[in-house]
């Protein structure tokens, strides 16, 4: 926990500083209770560092690269649903809970026992999901974020002062390996069109099955699963 306040302290001090608004929203406690969080991801308990991410550490605002911001927690299903792009994993697709959402791409943070707390993101592109690992913990996550600032990769939308990565024109990912950063754990769009090999790569080293992750028969097995689950969960409430 120490570790993750001080990385979530250093992205803050860095966001307000290159002037992002960080509102003041105190505590949260109208989302769902972790007894209804586990029932829906089918798990025994959540770890206290996704808890207090979501009700303490971070305001449900755009204060993340790329204008991302914090999912809101309250209502099992519509989770659930954020999870549909999550084939061909190394672990149970509904043990992972969506925690920032961006445009066409969501983060999730890891409940399963042997990759537990990992960060994963997923692309909702029915053609170029290309789900993988981001980062290995909250923590790093929080860190390259805040490396970014020293690495010149942010300026602000002067639409509506977020973050926004890479200049307007070179391409993003392309940037951010230039300035020797891990481009998956931005909230960009990475593609399989202009880097196969980056992401062919990753998803090797974190158990992806490169097989099976393309394959339209395995996104529609997920679907089928997905809306099962749903509809578990509405019979039991």
């Amino acid at each position: 926990m120490r570790v993750l306040r001080d990385a979530v302290a250093g992205y803050r001090a860095a966001a307000t500083a290159a002037g992002v608004p960080w509102p003041e929203g105190g505590d949260r406690h109208d989302g769902l209770p972790a007894d209804v969080l586990c029932r829906a991801f089918d798990v025994d308990r959540i770890p206290e560092q996704v808890l207090w991410l979501h009700s303490e550490g971070l305001p449900y605002e755009r204060v993340l690269p790329d204008g991302a911001y914090p999912l809101e927690w309250k209502d099992a299903g519509e989770l659930l649903e954020y999870l549909s792009f999550s084939v061909a994993i190394p672990f149970h697709w509904r043990h992972q809970l969506p925690l920032f959402f961006v445009d066409h791409l969501v983060f999730t943070f890891v409940l399963a026992e042997n990759h537990e707390g990992e960060i994963w993101r997923y692309q909702i592109d029915a053609d170029d999901r290309n789900p993988l690992r981001a980062a290995p913990s909250l923590a790093a996550l929080f860190t390259e974020w805040t490396d970014g600032f020293p690495a010149g990769v942010y300026s602000r939308s002067p639409y509506d002062g977020c973050l926004q990565i890479g200049d307007g024109g070179r391409d993003p990912v392309d940037l951010l390996l230039d300035r020797g950063l891990n481009p998956f754990a931005y909230p960009v769009y990475v593609s399989l069109a202009s880097h196969e090999d980056l992401i062919r790569a990753r998803q090797q080293e974190c158990g992806v099955d490169t097989d099976r992750a393309d394959e339209f028969e395995s996104l529609e097995e997920l679907r089928d699963a997905v809306d099962a689950a749903r509809a578990s969960l509405r019979r039991l409430s």
